[in-house]
């Protein structure tokens, strides 16, 4: 991916060593930069940590430029401007393109994230058995503050039961944590949605040994929460990415399976308002009809997304067919099974569940193979 950097907008940066570089997302942030900044610094030279603070900008409508400019006098800030794009989670990585450090620190710009707590993530990396550090709120001697609302609290809980397959870390979404840039270097795919990078770094640098260092997390000081319903839209579509890398080839298997158990829920449920107004043989067809549409539209949509290569009705008739078919040999497996063997004769539901599975591969087989045709 081409590196789209506004040279006139970087700083100078000492030239010695850093070993950690400090990443610092902004968009309008110009009023917490003069009070984040001496905060970071005086931590990392309390600490000994020699640092560079890289303050990656969407190109903002205030005087972050200027901040920058004035604060680079006096310490370790480079700033870098997109003029281009957009987005938290390209602007972290970003920095984590330019920076010279070994040592890859997020962190918000909005002082909600404690500088104070750099040293003991910086420390805690460098253990050999961690890959991955996060500045925790849900931890033992983690916490928020006291103000936030009911729905907030539920929203973040959400997100984090949500992304639980992925990883075992308590707080995966949060926006403080530390990297290896070896492993930020050797990730595929890096391609987030939103504004959860970290989630993204933590499964596709595939970082399995975590720590999380407890921390106060504080509400911004200025500004106002760039927490939109976009971006928890963007989470879930975020969510489904990571899924589908996680689980590889299984992925779409799996979430065929997924659109077919909604099906029969709503197979279920038509049929069962039908039968109010219509006979028993038109009610059922009519209830497998409309799951069929149903299982048609988010399989193309979810399951095979991109893979629209047919015209839309094609696509219907061959999926409506597909599905005929694998009734058929749900049906031959499940009444052969019992009239072959003794012990299906006597556990028919064995025999129609072998059946289903069977039928439902089948289905699966002619859905990707031929339905929904790959692009050669």
């Amino acid at each position: 991916m081409a590196l789209k950097h506004d040279v006139n907008a970087k700083l100078a940066v000492g030239g010695g060593e850093v070993a950690v570089s400090i990443i610092v997302p902004t968009y309008g942030e110009a009023e917490n930069l003069p009070v984040l900044i001496p905060r970071v610094a005086q931590v990392l030279r309390e600490a000994g940590i020699a640092a560079e603070i890289l303050i990656v900008d969407d190109n903002s409508p205030d005087d972050t430029e200027q901040v920058c400019r004035q604060l680079a006098g006096d310490y370790p800030v480079q700033l870098l401007i997109r003029r281009d794009e957009r987005g938290l989670s390209s602007a972290v990585l970003h920095g984590m393109r330019h920076a010279r450090g070994g040592v890859l620190l997020v962190m918000d710009a909005d002082l909600s994230h404690p500088p104070e707590k750099i040293p003991e993530m910086v420390t805690t990396l460098q253990r050999e058995d961690t890959d991955f550090v996060i500045g925790s709120r849900y931890v033992k001697g983690g916490a928020t503050d006291g103000d936030w609302g009911f729905f907030r609290w539920l929203n973040s809980k959400a997100a984090t039961w949500l992304a639980m397959p992925l990883t075992r870390a308590r707080d995966p979404m949060a926006g403080f944590f530390a990297v290896r840039k070896s492993a930020v270097d050797s990730a595929e795919e890096l391609d987030p949605i939103g504004y959860k990078i970290g989630l993204e770094l933590l499964v596709k640098c595939r970082c399995r040994a975590v720590r999380e260092v407890p921390i106060q997390f504080s509400d911004r000081l200025h500004g106002e929460s760039k927490l939109t319903l976009k971006e928890q839209l963007n989470y879930l579509r975020h969510l489904k990415r990571l899924y589908e890398f996680k689980l590889g080839r299984l992925a779409r298997p799996l979430k065929f399976c997924m659109v077919g158990s909604t099906g029969l829920a709503v197979d279920l449920s038509v049929f069962a308002l039908l039968l109010a107004v219509a006979p028993l043989s038109i009610a059922r067809a009519l209830a497998i009809w409309v799951a069929m549409t149903w299982n048609f539209w988010l399989n193309r949509s979810f399951t095979f997304g991109g893979y629209k290569l047919r015209p839309i009705w094609q696509q219907y008739v061959l999926f409506c067919l597909s599905c005929l078919m694998g009734a058929v040999v749900n049906w031959s497996i499940s009444v052969g099974l019992c009239a072959a063997f003794e012990f299906f004769a006597q556990w028919k539901i064995l025999a129609a569940v072998t059946g289903v599975l069977a039928g439902t591969a089948f289905n699966y087989l002619l859905s990707s193979r031929v339905v929904f045709q790959r692009a050669a």
